[in-house]
Parts: structure tokens; C-alpha cells; sequence
């Protein structure tokens, strides 16, 4: 069983959020751990979500969440797979344009399933395995996110 968790480091100088996880795979070699909150954002004004992070520990593959309209589990989610940075926190942007549906980690066509960025409802971020990130592996990692925000 894999697990995340989302905590907040403050020091003096600063504060950020990590996301530790430990990835256990299924034996057929699929799973995931995920983090995801309820928000209300428009979007629709904006074409990226950038974060400011980096990726330490077995695994520096991501992939960023969105959902909308306060649809649930049983709806597509919108995803876009990253890499986070290593070494020094850095910038990785992800053009709203490129989330793709997904239901049960299947891909599903945006055509059929647009992206409605004027209503996102939650926000989350998973590592996991499988067709679509076949390169991570069993063990534990942590991302650190210093901001993430919505750009033009």
C-alpha cells in the first residue's frame, strides 16, 4: 500500500509545503499516492499553473490534478505529468491546454471531456506507475513546493 502525506515546513527564513510519499506498487506494477484539496478557482483568465519545487528521494515524476464543476471520484480528473527539479527549487510550467481526462487512469478524449477552467473545484498532485509513468520506482520521496501559481 502506498502512502502521501502533505505537510508544511516553516523556518525562519521560510515556509513551503512537501509532499513525502512512499510508493509500494501493486505486484502487477500499478499504484499511486495522492494528495488533493477542495478549492474554487477561476482559471479561465489564466494559461499555466507554475510551481516552484524540486524533487528529492526514488522518484522526481508528478503528475498535477485538477477536477471541476465539484465533480467527484466517479468524473474525469485532468492531469499533466511533470518532473520536478533537482538540486535547487526551480520553476516547471504546465499550460492548462495540455491536461488531459482521465477516468480510472484511462485517457479519455478532451474533446468529448473539455477542461472547464472557469470552475476548478480541487486541486492534487500523485505520483504513481503504470502506462503513463512507468519509470517510477518502489521507495520514498518528497516534493517541495515553495509557491504554485496561475499565470497569463
Amino acid at each position: 500500500m502506498s502512502k502521501a502525506i502533505l505537510v508544511l515546513q516553516k523556518t525562519q527564513v521560510f515556509q513551503r509545503a512537501i509532499l513525502f510519499t512512499l510508493f509500494n506498487p501493486q505486484p502487477n506494477g500499478s499504484g499511486f499516492a495522492a494528495v488533493r484539496c477542495e478549492t474554487t478557482f477561476n482559471l479561465s483568465d489564466f494559461n499555466n499553473i507554475i510551481l516552484k519545487c524540486r524533487g528529492q528521494g526514488m522518484n522526481v515524476k508528478y503528475k498535477m490534478l485538477l477536477r471541476h464543476k465539484g465533480l467527484g471520484k466517479d468524473s474525469a480528473v485532468y492531469g499533466q505529468i511533470f518532473t520536478a527539479p533537482e538540486g535547487e527549487l526551480a520553476p516547471v510550467k504546465l499550460p492548462l491546454a495540455e491536461f488531459k481526462p482521465y477516468h480510472r487512469g484511462q485517457e479519455l478524449s478532451l474533446q468529448s471531456h473539455p477542461l472547464d477552467t472557469s470552475t476548478i473545484t480541487n486541486i492534487g498532485i500523485k505520483i504513481d506507475n503504470g502506462p503513463y509513468l512507468p519509470e517510477n520506482q518502489p521507495g520514498v520521496a518528497a516534493l517541495e513546493i515553495d509557491w504554485i501559481k496561475a499565470t497569463k
